[in-house]
């Protein structure tokens, strides 16, 4: 079965131009002109992706995207933007986005965005089929965080967390490499595998959201460390500290 996607933009030659470029490389498509009707589209049709334009009529993709994630919503999306401001950018990250590209854009490269986001996105949905030796095997236990990274599951104080899929990503890759000091650009290049120029804002960002759903308090963060002028580097906690 083909993937849905749902496009959310008020320039009809911009929506007309990603739908079929979008259903030619496979995707079901449909379409919506502004927020209010792309947020009720989104609840109803249950989309594997959307692609959220910034600038709407009668509720702008900042708001559609915060009240997605409010109700629990984790479907991943690819923000556009027609202004390369980076405000705009990280306010859409900061608020749930997985991703955003900048007007004017080419057709090739969103859908390559978009089958990137589904890839990462792909072991949330997919049967789980690994033993349950193999999930203890796997796992990541650091302090009070436990991540599955098999499963795309992970817990603190036993409560489940509801992450986005990058967040996921971050996570990951961070707790893989428990102790050990990442540079932005390091986490760039393997969570994001593509090049964003250099924006490290992205990662300070992700980091931020991880912080306020590990830590009891992200002013004092007892797990994820910023190492000054170096990176980040996810440790276990000293509750001393």
């Amino acid at each position: 079965m083909s993937k849905k996607i749902l496009v959310v933009d008020d320039e009809q030659s911009i929506s007309t131009l990603l739908k079929y470029n979008l259903e030619q490389a496979g995707y079901s498509v449909t379409t919506a002109m502004d927020g209010e009707e792309g947020l009720n589209k989104c609840i109803d049709e249950d989309p594997d992706l959307l692609v959220l334009d910034l600038m709407l009529p009668k509720m702008d993709g900042i708001e559609v995207c915060k009240q997605l994630r409010q109700r629990k919503i984790m479907v991943p999306i690819l923000m556009l933007t027609a202004k390369d401001d980076e405000f705009d950018k990280v306010l859409g990250l900061e608020l749930g986005a997985d991703d955003y590209m900048t007007k004017p854009f080419s057709p090739r490269e969103v859908v390559a965005r978009i089958k990137a986001i589904l890839r990462r996105s792909q072991a949330l949905i997919e049967p789980l089929e690994s033993k349950e030796a193999d999930e203890e095997e796997n796992q990541v236990v650091i302090g009070d965080l436990k991540v599955l990274p098999d499963h795309y599951e992970a817990y603190y104080a036993k409560e489940r967390l509801d992450l986005t899929p990058k967040e996921f990503e971050l996570l990951i890759y961070l707790a893989k490499h428990k102790g050990r000091v990442l540079t932005r650009d390091q986490l760039l290049s393997a969570v994001w595998n593509y090049d964003f120029a250099g924006d490290t804002r992205i990662v300070d960002v992700h980091i931020s959201h991880l912080r306020e759903k590990i830590e009891r308090n992200t002013k004092k963060p007892l797990y994820i460390k910023t190492i000054r002028g170096l990176g980040y580097k996810l440790e276990e906690p000293k509750m001393n500290e």
